[in-house]
């Protein structure tokens, strides 16, 4: 590919005045990089919040009775961190941070297709993100029904539903209008000589992410506005003292929420393929079977919604099926890991801190998705029903698959956003101990699931003691080791990390162009003659 470096004639973007300066400067900005760190921001803060209501749940259930709050409280405080988690952070996360950060410089371009759109785009998640919140202050109290709002308790409790649901409700308008951006920039904008087959697999991951966003997303917003209706205009759609079906809300609600899934842990695979392919000086095995692979996830993943509600009622022919469909998408997700595997055998491995993350990923995610076997079976799936297994296989896939890659792109991207390294051995550091405290907080939840420990109640049995002091205890842990990665990170940015523009010798667009990269990126828009990733 063209090679870009020693032009750095123009400011950067984060130094770049505008017509508005400051703030203002950032607020009004069209530039896809900026809008990308100010989903960051936004998401540490967000994430960060979440954590802390995380935390003092873990230590309401440090023993057998009350602690530290009552059940209401408890039941409000798992609603809000669910809300917080999963739609201010995992869902938006990886696609929305790094994929506006890098697409356009992925695929050689200026920007984004619809910049304006983009940045409207930002204020909707924001707007959101504000009601959904607000949702917990104002009205009859926070609502208790768990992120899911499952129908009829979301039609009948006191609580303030309705500003929740209405906040999601926008969140994912702000996820359509962004996977939407994202597909016709790959259409419209690629580089002279990017073919699709010579798209970094990142930017396949956003491919495949963009359709689920744009056909899936929708359907959870329906519902939403059905739940709305029921609630303010009486209207029977899902409550049977009405005339409504209480299951029909949840099909709808699992026919979104499942692919969301994979709008998730799409594009943190795509941030792994990067790393082991950089870190391993070596081109990826099976290009062609990443993509379809990626392809393949995000369209049978519209077909796995029912091992959702095994136990809800439905005939045995619809369990069986959607059994089958659920074993079947392991298939392309074991095919990346494979590859993976196969790229780093007889390479130049570079151990560094976003690789270890990424080792870190394979990790967790595989034990998420051998305990979603368990799941997706039928006679295990009415065992652990519901139970604390349930929480531990959803941690290790949602939080495990995403957080990791997460803070592996984090750390990967971070000389070229802010153009500084930060210490590798600190960072090396707090990755082990968020290591080990994730561990102990989750693994323990398996044993309490299958020993029959039922998930969101705020008390349980005595003996379910020990495990339950074990896994608050790992809460402890990680946070130690996050507060350390993040706390390294800061210092980088303040000033005591050395200035380096490519310290990985990474061979994708991003790492040919000025650390941090100009308003446009390209002083002149590359032609590209390589296959997606050149390393000899």
């Amino acid at each position: 590919m063209t090679e870009q470096k020693e032009h750095k004639h123009e400011p950067n973007f984060l130094e770049y005045q505008g017509k508005h300066r400051g703030l203002m400067g950032w607020l009004t900005s069209t530039d896809h990089k900026r809008i990308g760190l100010m989903y960051f921001y936004a998401m540490m803060t967000f994430f960060l919040s979440g954590v802390i209501m995380g935390l003092l749940m873990k230590f309401e259930l440090i023993s057998p009775g009350q602690q530290i709050m009552g059940a209401q409280t408890y039941n409000g405080l798992f609603t809000v961190h669910g809300l917080t988690m999963i739609f201010l952070f995992v869902i938006p996360g990886v696609a929305a941070v790094f994929g506006n950060l890098f697409l356009p410089i992925m695929i050689g371009a200026k920007d984004v297709s619809f910049p304006r759109l983009n940045l409207f785009s930002w204020y909707l998640y924001i707007l959101g993100a504000i009601i959904v919140i607000t949702s917990q202050f104002m009205g009859s109290g926070p609502p208790d029904t768990g992120w899911t709002f499952y129908a009829p308790y979301s039609l009948k409790t006191n609580t303030n539903v309705v500003a929740a649901v209405t906040g999601a409700f926008i969140l994912g308008f702000s996820s359509i209008l962004t996977g939407l951006n994202f597909l016709v920039t790959m259409h419209r904008l690629r580089a002279p000589g990017m073919g699709w087959m010579r798209m970094p697999i990142f930017c396949w991951t956003l491919y495949g992410t963009g359709w689920i966003q744009l056909l899936a997303t929708p359907v959870v917003g329906i519902t939403f506005l059905m739940v709305i209706a029921e609630r303010t205009l009486g209207i029977g759609f899902f409550d049977p003292a009405l005339g409504g079906d209480p299951i029909l809300y949840q099909h709808l609600f699992w026919i979104y929420s499942h692919p969301a899934v994979y709008i998730m842990i799409l594009p943190a695979m795509g941030v792994i393929t990067e790393i082991m392919v950089t870190f391993s000086r070596k081109t990826v095995f099976g290009y062609s079977a990443m993509v379809v692979s990626s392809m393949a996830i995000a369209f049978v993943g519209y077909f796995v919604w029912g091992h959702h509600m095994f136990t809800s009622g439905m005939s045995s022919t619809a369990r069986w099926v959607f059994s089958f469909i659920t074993f079947l998408v392991a298939i392309p997700s074991a095919i990346k890991v494979f590859n993976w595997t196969a790229t780093l055998y007889k390479g130049s491995i570079n151990l560094q801190t976003p690789f270890f993350w990424a080792l870190g990923f394979i990790f967790v995610f595989m034990i998420g998705g051998f305990s979603g076997l368990v799941l997706g079976s039928l006679a295990t799936d009415i065992h652990v029903h519901d139970t604390a297994f349930v929480v531990a296989h959803f941690h290790y896939i949602v939080f495990g698959g995403t957080g990791f890659a997460f803070f592996a792109a984090l750390h990967y991207w971070y000389p070229k956003i802010y153009g500084k390294v930060y210490n590798g051995k600190i960072a090396n550091i707090g990755l082990v101990i968020f290591f080990i405290g994730f561990n102990l907080l989750y693994f323990p939840m398996f044993y309490l699931g299958m020993v029959g420990m039922p998930r969101r109640y705020y008390d349980y049995l005595p003996q379910f003691t020990t495990p339950n002091i074990i896994s608050t205890v790992g809460s402890w842990i990680m946070v130690t080791g996050l507060l350390i990665v993040i706390i390294n990170l800061l210092k980088a940015r303040k000033g005591s990390g050395k200035e380096i523009e490519d310290p990985w010798d990474g061979k994708t667009l991003e790492w040919t162009i000025a650390s941090p990269p100009i308003l446009e990126n390209f002083e002149e828009i590359p032609v590209v003659d390589h296959e997606a990733y050149d390393y000899k």
